[in-house]
């Protein structure tokens, strides 16, 4: 099986996969992190085969669709396998997959290889901007968040276990994760297009709160 036949599997397995997500990690997600990959790919390079398929099942094994991360990694693993692909790129790929997240604010990334970078950048730069803002909205509204509450603040997680359990708000979310995420690209590529997407956060928040404000 070519890598090209294995890449088209893997779509059609992804899209079934998140067919009925409505939290802003549906099929489209997936779509745009692949093909941001592909485009920072052409100027950070790395191995393309092992960015698509990383970008593709990203989300397969996220912790917040789980109820076992290791069961998630499980089925990535069983679906590599299948394709009889070396133990290194299974490894590889895992690894990509197991750092790709967001794990808190207080805590370090752990990628190191420019594949890993560069789908954990096309990952980031989807979760900022108007996209990001409408996923933020959509995953909040999903899992119950409520909007706003001018009572409860923002917390800088130090771990992941912290940020993982936290109970928040969609406005808060902003400032444990979104705003951070343009100092944490790791490419020169990513770096450039998430500049532009943080400013219209920014700009999104000082209009929001001068109409919350409006109120009073």
């Amino acid at each position: 099986m070519t890598k090209q036949e294995i890449i088209n599997e893997t779509i059609d397995f992804v899209k079934e996969r998140m067919a009925d997500d409505s939290s802003g990690h549906d099929w489209w997600h997936v779509y745009r992190v692949w093909n941001m990959a592909k485009k920072l790919n052409k100027k950070e390079g790395g191995d393309l085969f092992i960015i698509e398929m990383s970008a593709l099942l990203h989300d397969v094994a996220d912790w917040k669709f789980n109820e076992d991360e290791e069961r998630g990694i499980q089925l990535i693993n069983n679906w590599l396998e299948q394709f009889e692909l070396s133990e290194s790129n299974i490894l590889r790929i895992l690894n990509i997959i197991r750092n790709v997240s967001f794990k808190g604010a207080g805590v370090k990334d752990k990628m190191i290889s420019i594949e890993g970078m560069i789908v954990q950048d096309a990952d980031r730069l989807d979760a900022i901007g108007a996209i990001g803002i409408a996923r933020t909205f959509a995953f909040g509204g999903n899992f119950g968040s409520p909007m706003h509450n001018p009572e409860v603040k923002a917390q800088n997680h130090s771990s992941f276990e912290e940020y993982k359990n936290a109970k928040g708000t969609t406005i808060n979310h902003f400032y444990e994760k979104l705003l951070f995420l343009k100092d944490r690209m790791n490419t020169n590529a990513a770096k450039e297009m998430a500049a532009k997407r943080h400013n219209y956060m920014e700009n999104f928040l000082k209009q929001f709160y001068d109409e919350w404000d409006s109120i009073k």
